[in-house]
């Protein structure tokens, strides 16, 4: 540290007070003194800082599956926005029912907070412990947690408006599980827009948000000439039983997914579907988390939004 106040021709304490990240430090100075540690490759030891400060810098990230594509995209995004805050990351995994197992071994490592990812966020009001900062993602907002999700609901009503504009007389709905808030929202998108074009709603097929659920689902959607998947795994699985089947996409049945995975353009056709911003859905939770954890008043509930992608399955 002193030779670092020595390159940045600033104090030892100055030094520390840029290190400990104080607001006692004008920004000239303090981008004098990173500019200083970046060049002589002086890194602040973190269980030194731990101690300083009483934070350990590190929050974790509970999901009770990594298997479903949105939630491996949600551990990158969460762990580079981490990372741009200066905190590390631990990924817990939480067996159906356990979370609060999850949340033993992660006040053993000394976390600052934690965000709680989509299935898990469930088990959160039986199993919340005390004292740990925590952020939900994708959890309903009433609940007493600061409450980070998409717009699923806005989602599902721009491919169900987009597919009735179309000229479809209805459009028909393979839905995720029913106990997934992510769902219920993207059903009740559907349902709403149904409802308020005066169109017919059918039943929902439900699947388990697989490839292989989707391409079960085919019977039992041979009638609709519209299909909006709650996610783009479903809808390449009913993209190949349609394939399978003789019938065309668009030209027979179109087709419209959630998520927008990368992927989603090679399909084929290449899928017309709802992009979540998963970038901007990790930054806003990891910002709120931080904020909680530094004493900073949070909002209790923060909607990002989603956007169509126009592709070939639905034209």
């Amino acid at each position: 540290m002193a030779a670092v106040a020595a390159r940045a021709g600033v104090s030892g304490q100055t030094v520390s007070r840029v290190v400990n990240e104080s607001p006692r430090v004008d920004p000239a100075t303090r981008e004098r003194v990173e500019r200083a540690m970046a060049e002589l490759g002086y890194r602040p030891h973190r269980a030194a800082r731990a101690l300083r400060t009483g934070r350990s810098q590190t929050i974790g990230l509970v999901v009770t599956t990594l298997a479903t594509v949105g939630n491996s995209r949600m551990l990158q995004a969460t762990a580079d926005a981490a990372a741009e805050r200066g905190y590390a990351l631990t990924l817990v995994t939480a067996a159906a029912g356990e979370v609060g197992e999850a949340f033993e071994r992660l006040a053993d490592q000394g976390v600052d907070g934690a965000i709680v990812l989509n299935e898990a966020s469930a088990l959160l009001p039986a199993q919340r412990p005390s004292g740990l900062h925590l952020v939900a993602v994708d959890a309903p907002e009433e609940s007493d947690l600061v409450v980070v999700h998409s717009d699923h609901a806005g989602g599902a009503a721009a491919a169900t408006a987009h597919l009735l504009g179309l000229g479809h007389s209805t459009v028909h709905h393979l839905a995720g599980p029913a106990d997934s808030f992510a769902a219920s929202e993207r059903e009740h998108g559907w349902r709403e827009t149904l409802q308020a074009a005066g169109a017919a709603i059918p039943d929902v097929v439900r699947g388990d948000w697989s490839p292989e659920s989707g391409h079960s689902a085919a019977d039992a959607l041979a009638a609709a000439s519209a299909v909006f998947c709650a996610n783009d795994q479903m809808a390449l699985g009913l993209l190949r039983a349609l394939a399978e089947s003789g019938r065309r996409v668009p030209d027979d049945v179109a087709v419209v997914g959630f998520d927008d995975v990368p992927d989603a353009a090679n399909y084929r056709p290449p899928l017309t579907t709802i992009r979540q911003d998963f970038p901007a859905l990790a930054h806003r939770a990891v910002a709120l988390l931080v904020g909680d954890i530094e004493g900073e008043a949070v909002a209790r509930a923060s909607v990002v939004p989603t956007t169509l992608v126009e592709r070939s399955s639905a034209r």
